[in-house]
């Protein structure tokens, strides 16, 4: 079964992206000689695309061309923020498809909420391979302002950057003409199921619901965004519930046991789906086997010590010794 993120993400949600040149998706595969190679989807159009197989391990003359593949998995994860450091310490772990923003974390994170700005931002957050999608959120006191910051946003890279409009009537006109100029959309801040079919009848890519607002409001925010996601699943849209203000990676794993698959989580939830004290500890015993089990360095032979040879000194021949007197006869007095 094809990804349905394959029109909502552009690419399949399992899926890379090359820089320089066509964007493309990447996946790894195996070829005749056995060698792990990653394929590179050198142009998507209508039917199937042509897959380029190469790897650090091939040599050119393992490359070889393969038909697309249908690839199974829905999930997506976004990294909701605007912090560098943040993203240097989370996007190299290749989990998060894409970075989502909007103008209350620009403000948390100290980032200028200008097109100038914003339009560097998603540069270097599109450095990143794993990374191929930017979701930045468009501002404007009328759809007419909305809509001219929302181009001039998507300008930068119109298959990488998704618009966030907010759910609004002002933001739903907005949202209109941008999609009708090619401009990819996310309705954000919705709140009830009524406000997805909004979303889907303009052709939106995303809307994102607030779990952790709705549950401040008193509201039942786990069973608002199932039913949301049901709708979605009985009008068989393209468009993908975007789950926001996820708070604990409890609520994650439960949404996902009932079909939701995108969701923008912050790096408190990305460490949270780390730390469980059974995993860490069975690392550090893997890690204490594999040091015993080192090749051990050679041991030294002892060396022998050899006793020093006892060389025979010879005795100085015994030598009489006269007395001075027995010469005195042979001493020449003239």
């Amino acid at each position: 079964m094809a990804c349905r993120a394959s029109r909502a993400c552009g690419v399949s949600c399992s899926a890379r992206t090359t820089r320089g040149g066509a964007r493309g998706a990447r996946a790894t595969t195996s070829s005749a000689s056995g060698k792990t190679a990653s394929a590179t989807r050198l142009g998507a159009g209508a039917g199937r695309a042509t897959w380029t197989v190469r790897s650090a391990l091939t040599t050119p003359q393992d490359e070889y061309e393969l038909d697309e593949v249908d690839y199974r998995g829905n999930l997506c994860l976004f990294l909701d923020s605007a912090d560098e450091e943040t993203w240097n310490a989370w996007l190299p772990t290749g989990m998060f498809t894409g970075v989502t923003t909007n103008p209350a974390i620009l403000e948390r994170d100290g980032v200028e909420c200008s097109v100038e700005s914003l339009s560097e931002l998603a540069r270097n957050a599109l450095e990143f391979d794993a990374v191929t999608e930017f979701q930045v959120q468009t501002w404007g006191e009328d759809s007419d302002e909305m809509w001219k910051n929302g181009i001039a946003l998507a300008k930068r890279d119109p298959d990488a950057i998704v618009v966030k409009v907010p759910a609004t009537l002002e933001g739903i006109k907005a949202a209109n003409a941008l999609v009708a100029d090619g401009v990819r959309v996310t309705i954000t801040a919705a709140y009830a199921p009524h406000q997805v079919l909004i979303a889907a009848s303009i052709g939106a890519n995303y809307v994102a619901p607030y779990l952790g607002r709705m549950n401040d409001a008193g509201r039942d925010g786990m069973g608002t965004i199932i039913s949301m996601q049901e709708t979605v699943d009985a009008l068989e849209s393209d468009m993908r519930i975007l789950v926001a203000s996820v708070r604990t990676a409890a609520e994650l794993s439960k949404l996902a046991a009932k079909g939701c698959d995108t969701f923008t989580i912050s790096e408190k939830v990305a460490a949270e789906m780390f730390a469980d004290p059974l995993t860490t500890q069975a690392a550090l015993d893997f890690e204490n086997a594999a040091a015993r089990m080192a090749p051990k360095p050679p041991k030294e032979e002892k060396k022998k010590v050899e006793k020093p040879v006892e060389q025979s000194v010879e005795q100085p021949a015994e030598v009489e010794v006269v007395p001075a007197e027995e010469f005195t006869n042979d001493i020449d007095t003239d």
